[in-house]
């Protein structure tokens, strides 16, 4: 690694190896900013452990664990100093690191999210739109199978909002799109968006899907159509 600063997040949590062990504890000698940030480190890490324990499930532990090989906190910024006895901006970053560390000895994990889609205070993850839907135990949930593609629909009259999930779905024809219609009481198609060419995903229908008595996928021109070309493809019947 160019930078030596760099290595101070993955030095603290034991993610170096003998060499750059080595090289870092020498650099350490001479850089107050990268003593001061890997107590920092520790010091987050100390407070997790306080955390009540619990097992993270298996998959989560080694996709962060995979993370943290490959993800190197930002050196310090050097062009001036944090003011005596108040945190650095980075803290974030190392405690975040910390979780990192918790996992792999198994114990309680706290999370802190980088971003809140939300425009929230970054305090807790708001739910998107999509898992709101998926979420809801009341939603019509409408399964459709032709051949080996799966697909199925969500729609919650609490959010207003319809998902779709596929699999397995085969790609339109070259120069055509699938779009997906809202049908409304009076049997007239509204455009609920066009779908992506992947055969697995999961699809945020654009408008409200309160009233809709079904919800159509037909295969249209590149881009979509304002209105449907031909009979759907497929058809979710609603309630």
């Amino acid at each position: 690694m160019s930078d030596i600063h760099a290595l101070s997040g993955a030095y603290a949590i034991h993610a170096v190896d003998e060499l750059e062990q080595a090289q870092f504890e020498r650099h350490l000698e001479g850089c107050p900013e990268c003593r001061a940030e890997v107590d920092s480190f520790r010091e987050a890490a100390a407070l997790l452990t306080g955390l009540a324990p619990a097992a993270p499930p298996e998959a989560l532990r080694e996709r962060v664990l995979a993370d943290a090989r490959t993800v190197r906190p930002l050196p310090p910024r050097t062009a001036r100093r944090t003011r005596r006895g108040a945190r650095p901006r980075w803290l974030p970053a190392l405690v975040a690191a910390a979780a990192v560390a918790a996992v792999g000895i198994g114990v309680g994990v706290a999370v802190w999210p980088q971003d809140d889609p939300a425009g929230g205070d970054g305090t807790s993850r708001s739910l998107t739109a999509s898992e709101r839907v998926l979420a809801d135990t009341g939603a019509d949930r409408v399964e459709v199978e032709v051949g080996e593609a799966r697909a199925t629909l969500v729609r919650s009259r609490e959010a207003g909002r319809a998902v779709l999930v596929t699999e397995a779905m085969p790609p339109a024809p070259e120069g055509r799109d699938y779009q997906i219609w809202f049908q409304s009481p009076a049997g007239d198609m509204v455009p609920a968006g066009v779908m992506p060419r992947r055969s697995d995903q999961t699809v945020l229908l654009e408008g409200d899907a309160t009233a809709a008595t079904a919800v159509g996928i037909t295969v249209e021109p590149e881009g979509g159509s304002e209105e449907p070309s031909g009979e759907p493809i497929v058809l979710f019947e609603l309630g």
